[in-house]
């Protein structure tokens, strides 16, 4: 068994659903720490975080990022095996985790190792930053680490974040960037009644019906060379008492935008709350930003993940922007390149989470040839 499978099956095993993290930072801290690095603890609330860093000069800093959370399992009955008893079966390693992204924090710790032994006076820094609170509401995580670095001055240069980015083959996807994503929570007021009586009531529902169409179709922009066009999604709607012979008082809709670098939260705001108050519609409306988009193009870390792929996978890897939010929201602002590079994505936060057993120590030699080409 190679050390990077055998790191991953130990980290799958620890239960460790957001925001818990079960001792995984532990487990790799203690490892780091025989390599000579240097290990800072940032919880913060019931958020374990932790900053490794090697180096005898501050810059450049190229930092690898990860969480140590998971999503829940669901109901483990409809799992094929035990989703915290990591299973090599048919040359795959089943487990919650095993794609997100317990098997990249074990690829990135192992690659570091391996990296400080070949190379102990290598140029600048080399740093890991981890989390058990990327899969929940993501406030006392990376962000409070970021906050930590950038309180002392420290600049990431690079960034590589473990997120499993591949399709269908390792190496066939980096991600330089995401979306933004603003969600809405919406409460229109009207008046209870019989649906007999409706001139004694008013619908919500008919009053919103146009409103509905409008911002639905609205078109926000048209996306640009990295970023497909913006796109609002109605989530839920709720309305009436569950009987057929009352109109409701009130209707719930909640509705996520998840939008390009060509608009911005403010104009997203502006315009819905135009198209309710056009409409003279009764409402509150309340939001949440989960992250502006943010984009890197190219640079040295680009570069570097490319040349490593090729090297490694014999595959050109293509960059996208696709999928939803991640981390790189909080560390993107700071001015560091940010890149997103991991396992195949067809499985993960699903039944039967896996990975193929042959990609796990490719995607650690992936890292660590990216290291070099950075840090050496």
């Amino acid at each position: 068994m190679s050390d990077t499978l055998d790191l991953a099956k130990k980290l799958i095993e620890r239960k460790s659903v957001t925001p818990n993290d079960e001792q995984c930072q532990k487990i790799i801290g203690e490892r780091l720490k025989k390599n000579g690095c240097k290990l800072e603890s940032i919880d913060s609330g019931d958020v374990k975080n932790l900053w490794a860093s090697h180096g005898e000069t501050s810059s450049p800093l190229l930092a690898f990022a990860g969480h140590t959370d998971v999503v829940p399992p669901g109901q483990t009955a409809n799992w094929d095996t035990d989703p915290f008893l990591p299973t090599v079966k048919n040359n795959q390693l089943y487990g919650r985790g095993a794609a997100d992204m317990k098997t990249s924090v074990a690829a990135m710790t192992v690659a570091f190792e391996e990296f400080v032994n070949k190379h102990p006076h290598h140029n600048g820094t080399l740093g890991m930053m981890l989390t058990s609170d990327e899969e929940g509401d993501a406030i006392n995580g990376t962000k409070k680490i970021i906050e930590k670095l950038n309180d002392r001055q420290t600049t990431i240069d690079w960034c590589l974040i473990g997120e499993p980015t591949s399709e269908s083959k390792l190496g066939d996807t980096i991600k330089n960037g995401r979306r933004g994503s603003l969600s809405g929570y919406l409460v229109i007021r009207g008046l209870q009644g019989h649906v007999a009586y409706p001139e004694r009531a008013k619908n919500p529902i008919h009053g919103f019906a146009k409103c509905l169409h409008e911002i639905t179709t609205y078109e926000w922009d048209k996306g640009n060379e990295f970023f497909p066009p913006s796109s609002l999604q109605i989530s839920n709607i709720n309305a009436g008492t569950g009987v057929d012979n009352v109109i409701p008082g009130e209707l719930k809709l909640s509705f996520n935008v998840r939008f390009s670098t060509e608009t911005n939260q403010d104009k997203i705001k502006n315009e819905i709350s135009a198209i309710l108050n056009n409409e003279k519609i009764d409402y509150t409306l309340d939001w949440h930003l989960s992250g502006a988009p943010f984009i890197t193009k190219q640079g040295a870390l680009l570069d570097a993940c490319k040349q490593a792929i090729k090297e490694k996978l014999n595959i050109e890897a293509q960059v996208s922007t696709s999928g939803g939010t991640s981390d790189g929201r909080f560390i993107a602002p700071t001015g560091a390149e940010v890149f997103e590079f991991g396992p195949i994505n067809e499985s993960i936060h699903k039944v039967n989470e896996n990975i193929k057993v042959a990609d796990i120590d490719k995607l650690k030699d992936v890292y660590l040839r990216v290291a070099e080409l950075l840090l050496t």
